[in-house]
């Protein structure tokens, strides 16, 4: 029986711990061939032995277990860097099929008191480097398109976060960058997807390196039990969004972790005004939106707070 990404390639960024580790391992476990990139380089290790950088330890260990994998150290954030990371996934194994955004910062900080660096770098990890790596890979697939006379295979799966989702206040940079990451998402899903191109956005809730600080108050499981917080949670989702079966499933946001699975609705529209002139006064205005706004629960708003309170079996 064939695995279902067998005689896939895959490009992972921010791979070498954490979330990334995890996807790029399980792309693996479904049969892809995978680039395993991380910014992160060679150091020692607690016993003072030197010890690979992470992308390289981690493309090690998928091949110790029967699969294919190449590391890369590239920053994603620069765009000549993100070129060659997508080249060496072609070069190397033909060309590619799956890319999974996940590299990523924080700089967390209250907005009035956040420096111009801690708002800059984030938006650059963040946002720049899923717009650079998005950027080559939509051109190779468009050209393959046109080559083959027709849709090709193409999976991109971004990383968002539940922070965007419900208005964290503390992270202004991670929030704006995370719900500008759907946008980006979305408007890629409607531009690829006559060229046979998919793009979806998880919003992961994971336990790692970068997040240990946000988790800290999170009861650990006792041993012998997974945490709900690891990444091995996530990593089945981004498998099956990568997958031929979810072929109908594109410009979708999900938010998932510990057992569970939420597709995100899609923004309504709650309430219209119409004028009842050519143009709005603020005088009109004033007497539709005041009440209406009156009879809203108290502190509502756009930020969908809730999903914070998603667990598994609740």
């Amino acid at each position: 029986m064939s695995l279902p990404l067998e005689g896939l390639s895959a490009v992972v960024t921010g791979a070498g711990r954490g979330l990334g580790r995890a996807e790029a391992i399980e792309l693996a476990r479904l049969g892809a061939r995978v680039v395993v990139n991380d910014l992160g380089q060679a150091g020692r290790d607690g016993s003072g032995e030197a010890s690979a950088a992470p992308a390289e330890a981690v493309a090690a260990e998928i091949r110790a277990a029967g699969g294919e994998a190449v590391a890369h150290l590239g920053d994603v954030a620069d765009f000549e860097q993100a070129r060659q990371l997508i080249s060496l996934a072609v070069k190397r194994f033909g060309r590619l099929d799956v890319l999974i955004n996940n590299a990523g910062i924080l700089r967390d900080r209250m907005v009035f008191s956040m420096s111009e660096e801690e708002w800059d770098a984030v938006i650059r990890v963040h946002l720049k480097g899923h717009f650079n790596t998005t950027r080559f890979a939509a051109a190779h697939w468009r050209d393959r398109s046109k080559a083959a006379g027709g849709p090709v295979y193409g999976r991109i799966v971004n990383t968002s976060s539940e922070a965007f989702l419900a208005g964290s206040a503390g992270q202004p940079n991670y929030a704006a960058a995370k719900g500008a990451i759907v946008g980006l998402t979305t408007s890629t899903a409607s531009a690829l997807g006559k060229y046979g191109v998919t793009a979806n956005a998880i919003c992961p809730r994971a336990r790692t390196r970068m997040t240990e600080d946000v988790f800290a108050g999170f009861e650990v499981p006792e041993e012998g039990r997974l945490d709900p917080l690891a990444p091995e949670h996530v990593s089945p989702l981004v498998g099956y969004l990568a997958s031929p079966s979810a072929a109908a499933v594109t410009g979708q946001l999900f938010v998932v972790h510990g057992g569970i699975v939420a597709v995100m609705e899609r923004p309504r529209v709650a309430a219209r005004f119409d004028t009842a002139k050519d143009v709005f006064t603020y005088e009109e205005l004033d007497g539709l939106l005041t009440p209406h706004y009156a009879d809203r629960p108290a502190g509502e708003t756009f930020a969908a707070g809730e999903v914070l309170g998603l667990r598994h079996g609740g």
